[in-house]
């Protein structure tokens, strides 16, 4: 068998393996290492040191564990409950109030966390019965849960923006900048959809019950004052040394998590026992990242060393596309692979394959990093997979069905590919703001350097992986 065919056979049999639930990590490693050794002997090991080095001494990933903590500090400090309560009163006026009040909260909170099942479960036992209560439709009520949770994966500070500067090396600074218009926009066409889903049809989006209607106009600003600006000011404060160059992702997450534990105990809900949670379950998801891209630098490098990449690129040039239908095709290619697979591996495998073809076709990686944020959305909500249902299923009563949760994400997925075609036609929602910012050519100040490991494009040559020679 050729090196391109065993390449080919190794992701395909990558493929069938998670199918069947083998974890992906230590899968891809195992892959990588059996092919690796088919293809290049006892070089394999030396390439699982370097590979397994690269990752952890990585700067660029020092922020993940840091938002993860900011985020779970936040969670358990009950904020997410009085900032729901506040914005319930305070569009308490509003068609569909308390899904707009749901679309906000979880807008607000997927800044401050960016982890998607925290987000969804949290809303699914807060907002969910809220609205059910209220005698909204269960489908609009699990779509604005679903879709409102999800956020997370595009408003910055996302995880999933990291992991794919990472992965291209390209400036985590500069897809903030990028991803933070069309994250807004994404978040307000979900508010539209609400709001003329309360006045369309308001037999599926009642207005508030009586109890809830009459509240003091000072009850609702001092609500304010004391759940929503301190939560706002401490993102803005993130995200602004970040975006305005006083800070690296990685010091502004520091000082996220620092602020995140002063709020908590400003709120009175901090507490050892919280603070042994949330470093446990940041410990937890910092692994799993961090095996997840050792394993996907050692199968992407040997993918790449034994020619599948190049059978790939070779594949996609012969066809006859441009610019608009190769960003099309690959859209669509991510797209069908949100419904059996996960972000993540989306983004640490099969990503990698798309981007030595960029440059080929003169477009941006920053540019696609978005598009595929924004894809990605629907990796959660389209099933089979749509893990933002299965945890909203986790936590709903037990006479919402799964079937009514799906149907209720489908106009959400609807939006979400309005929205890229949006980006599509007026690409300076994403352009505008780091070009301002940066400029076109200028580097980020503070932004982390590019990877040292591979190029924006992934471990598609041999001599990247810098191997003794074949005896």
């Amino acid at each position: 068998m050729s090196d391109p065919a065993l390449g080919l056979t190794q992701l395909l049999l990558f493929l069938f393996f998670i199918m069947l639930g083998f974890p992906i990590a230590f899968t891809l490693m195992a892959m990588g290492l059996f092919f690796g050794y088919l293809g290049m002997q006892d070089r394999v090991f030396d390439l699982l040191v370097q590979r397994t080095y690269a990752v952890m001494s990585n700067d660029v990933l020092i922020s993940v564990p840091l938002f993860v903590f900011m985020g779970y500090i936040i969670e358990r400090a009950n904020i997410l409950d009085r900032l729901f309560r506040a914005l319930q009163m305070a569009s308490r006026n509003v068609p569909g109030s308390l899904a707009v009040a749901t679309l906000a909260t979880c807008a607000l909170f997927a800044t401050a966390t960016g982890i998607v099942g925290a987000v969804v479960t949290l809303m699914g036992l807060l907002a969910f019965p809220a609205m059910l209560r209220a005698g909204y439709d269960p489908r609009l009520a699990a779509g604005v849960t679903c879709a409102g949770g999800c956020l997370g994966i595009l408003i910055p500070p996302s995880i999933m923006l990291i992991l794919y500067g990472a992965t291209a090396g390209v400036s985590v600074v500069q897809l903030y900048a990028a991803a933070f218009i069309p994250g807004v926009t994404l978040a307000m066409l979900y508010v539209v959809y609400a709001v003329g889903v309360g006045i369309f049809q308001p037999e599926r989006a009642p207005r508030l019950p009586p109890d809830v209607v009459p509240v003091p106009a000072v009850q609702v600003i001092f609500s304010l004052l004391t759940s929503f600006f301190p939560l706002a000011f401490l993102i803005a404060a993130v995200l602004g040394s970040i975006l305005l160059g006083l800070a690296t992702p990685s010091e502004a997450a520091a000082m996220g998590s620092l602020g995140s534990v002063v709020l908590a105990i400003a709120y009175r809900a901090f507490t050892f026992q919280k603070l042994k949670e949330s470093v446990f379950l940041t410990a937890r998801t910092s692994a799993m990242v961090c095996w997840l891209f050792v394993g996907s630098y050692i199968f992407s490098s040997v993918f790449g060393y034994l020619g599948g990449q190049t059978v790939v690129e070779e594949f996609v040039k012969s066809l006859p596309l441009n610019s608009f239908t190769f960003l099309l095709l690959a859209q669509v290619i991510i797209f069908i692979l949100g419904w059996p697979l996960e972000w993540t591996e989306i983004i640490v495998i099969f990503v990698p394959i798309f981007l030595p073809l960029l440059d080929d076709f003169g477009v941006s990686p920053i540019f696609f990093g978005i598009l595929i944020a924004l894809n990605l959305q629907t990796s959660f909500l389209s099933p089979p997979v749509a893990m933002a249902a299965f945890y909203l299923k986790g936590v709903a009563p037990p006479h919402v069905r799964l079937e009514d949760i799906f149907k209720g994400c489908m106009p959400f997925i609807y939006i979400v590919v309005f929205c890229m075609g949006l980006v599509y036609v007026f690409p300076a929602l994403v352009t505008w703001l780091p070009e301002n910012l940066y400029g076109s050519a200028v580097p980020v100040p503070g932004a982390p350097s590019m990877l040292d490991a591979p190029p924006a494009g992934g471990f598609t040559e041999p001599e990247e992986i810098s191997l003794p020679p074949l005896n």
